[in-house]
């Protein structure tokens, strides 16, 4: 265990030093609150012992600086001059535990045990959030990404349906991830359904459910993709190639929040809130008969549209240097640098296939290019896929 000790009186730092030492813990000295906070925010300590009383910074003071400083340690005050209102002070400011002097040997251990058990837990409880929400962030400083970023934090702790548009590659999936996450739904499923990869025959199977033996190949119930998501959100993903008589049976569970398993004339209710997205048209949809109107009205309460990337290439530069880090931190690679003018060259190309297609060429420049990612290799390894 990683200890820090921070007190002006050498005698007690050394006492204390040689105690925790005999336990088998790592300790390092400060001899005032500058020194000590300089130390516990460039490494991890478990747990910091601090005097109140010190030269240039006090313990409050240094208290008060750790917080901002986001630093997880315990932190255990110590002083021969404390009071119950000293102690309840060093509570409030954050502090784990008071400690009087002339110190006792079984009091430190004791309470060392428990802050350190406390420190690990809070550790342990942040690490868990940072894989729980492991969620792509929305890279990007265009006026068209900030106002996408804006409407997730205005729309999504509403109960509002959106619809997301936007072609191929461009990012809706991720928009409708976001969306659930800043919900009040958050810790509820977030469900995709790809209705452009599910067989017609089977759609209403996989969103609504179905009995056994409704079917020639249904041996057991299933629960369909709406009661899954029951009490988060459900995200249709390529709305627009859903079958009509699938469209049908979606209205009037957005109408009713209640719906029937295939084989089944049992209603089940559900409340879900449903995202979608597509990269179509609806309205020349709905002008053709290939989509229904009506279900349009109850999907498009707000519409978010994400646009090209050839519409925002300022953003370019900053998704280029974020795939190179995310790459690289994924597949073990050393992290590379990309020159300014091999930015501004890809900056040039027309981008089809969007973010999607971005991503791809750089993990190809990384693998092919050398040490620094240059214009030439841009010039080499990207510009021939484009036509």
């Amino acid at each position: 265990m990683k200890l820090l000790i921070i007190d002006d009186e050498k005698s007690i730092r050394n006492t204390l030093k040689d105690i925790l030492e005999f336990e088998g813990h790592e300790v390092h000295l400060a001899s005032d609150g500058v020194e000590g906070l300089a130390m516990a925010t460039s490494d991890n300590y478990e747990v910091i012992f601090s005097d109140i009383k010190m030269p240039n910074m006090d313990g409050m003071e240094l208290l008060d600086k750790l917080s901002e400083a986001n630093v997880d340690s315990s932190v255990i005050m110590i002083s021969g001059h404390g009071s119950i209102d000293t102690a309840v002070e060093c509570i409030k400011k954050g502090a784990f535990d008071f400690i009087q002097k002339p110190l006792d040997l079984n009091r430190i251990l004791i309470t060392l045990r428990n802050a350190t058990d406390k420190t690990i837990l809070v550790k342990e409880t942040k690490n868990l959030k940072k894989r729980v929400s492991k969620i792509p962030e929305i890279v990007g400083a265009s006026p068209a990404i900030s106002r996408i970023k804006q409407m997730i934090d205005r729309v999504a702790p509403t109960e509002a349906r959106v619809l997301i548009t936007g072609s191929n590659g461009t990012g809706k999936e991720l928009v409708a991830r976001w969306l659930h996450e800043k919900s009040s739904r958050c810790e509820m499923p977030f469900v995709e359904v790809n209705c452009a990869a599910i067989p017609g025959e089977l759609i209403e199977s996989e969103l609504f459910g179905h009995e056994k033996g409704a079917f020639t190949s249904a041996v057991k119930q299933h629960k369909g993709k709406f009661e899954q998501a029951d009490g988060g959100t459900l995200f249709l993903d390529e709305i627009g190639d859903m079958s009509l008589a699938a469209q049908a049976k979606v209205l009037r569970v957005l109408q009713e929040n209640k719906l029937s398993r295939v084989g089944s004339d049992k209603d089940i209710n559900v409340k879900v809130r449903v995202i979608a997205a597509t990269n179509k048209n609806l309205t020349e949809e709905i002008a053709k008969g290939a989509f229904r109107e009506d279900l349009y009205h109850r999907l498009s309460v707000i519409v978010i549209n994400v646009p090209p990337l050839a519409e925002r290439r300022e953003d370019i530069p900053l998704l280029a240097n974020h795939f190179i880090s995310q790459i690289c931190e994924e597949s073990g690679m050393v992290p590379r640098d990309i020159e300014k003018e091999a930015l501004e060259e890809l900056a040039q190309y027309p981008w089809t296939g969007n973010i999607r297609e971005l991503r791809n060429v750089m993990e190809r420049l990384l693998i092919l290019s050398n040490n620094k990612i240059t214009k030439g290799d841009v010039v080499a390894y990207a510009k021939p896929i484009f036509k």
